[in-house]
């Protein structure tokens, strides 16, 4: 009986400490950043978005234009992505972003490295401040510095004026954000919005980075197999 009981309470003291483990292990949340003139109905996140619910995850699509797209704001941006990780409960994140939203979630895991395991960037939109006056037609960046405000679109199509306050703040932030966390970079070596050698540039002064080039052009459309091949071995899911 002695043997009996021993061995139960080993049994039972294993199992106590095996669901002390699991209650306290950190809880792993997944989200998709969107691109400038995007939203949470971008096609590549919602394409993973089904992707990863096959294997029971959530992947959040937080909204970016904050506060709204003619007024885009970095840091109401930020603001809400910061208030997203406090109603989830200050959980461990696995990131992946595209352009703007690949920045943006290079620069948070930057501000809470605590708090992010991993990240996949596609075309990550770095150097802001240097690439978009060169980006716009001859005039056109001069004017909208002028006026303080250009007539462009949404992600809905519908016409709305940028204000030039969202250039001025983005400048302010770091245009090559630090991430500890292990990332991978994907990046069209035809893309023409955002080149390659920002990325080729970035991930050499990272620890842990890698760069993935595919034949592709900046939506990367052409590319979701490696996309969604490459966020499994990051995020360390299985990739039968």
């Amino acid at each position: 009986m002695r043997r009996v009981s021993f061995g139960c309470g080993r049994l039972y003291a294993h199992t106590f400490v095996t669901l002390g483990k699991l209650m306290n292990a950190p809880r792993i949340h997944y989200a998709y950043f969107h691109g400038f003139r995007s939203s949470p109905n971008a096609k590549k996140g919602n394409h993973l978005r089904a992707v990863l619910a096959d294997d029971g995850i959530e992947l959040l699509l937080p909204d970016l234009n904050q506060p709204s797209f003619a007024s885009l704001s970095v840091g109401a941006m930020l603001a809400h992505l910061d208030a997203q990780h406090e109603r989830e409960g200050r959980p461990i994140w696995r990131l992946i972003g595209s352009s703007l939203g690949g920045w943006l979630a290079a620069r948070w895991a930057e501000r809470h490295p605590e708090h992010v395991d991993s990240l996949v960037l596609l075309c990550p939109a770095f150097d802001i401040k240097n690439r978009w006056p060169k980006m716009f037609p001859s005039g056109v960046f001069e004017a909208w510095r002028r006026d303080g405000a250009m007539d462009t679109h949404d992600a809905a199509g519908k016409p709305a004026r940028l204000h030039f306050a969202f250039y001025e703040e983005a400048s302010r932030e770091r245009q090559w954000p630090h991430v500890s966390s292990p990332v991978t970079v994907i990046h069209g070596t035809r893309d023409e919005t955002v080149p390659i050698e920002g990325s080729r540039t970035w991930v050499r002064d990272q620890e842990n980075a890698t760069l993935i080039e595919v034949d592709d052009t900046h939506d990367l459309l052409a590319s979701m197999n490696v996309i969604e091949r490459a966020v499994r071995e990051r995020f360390g899911l299985s990739t039968e």
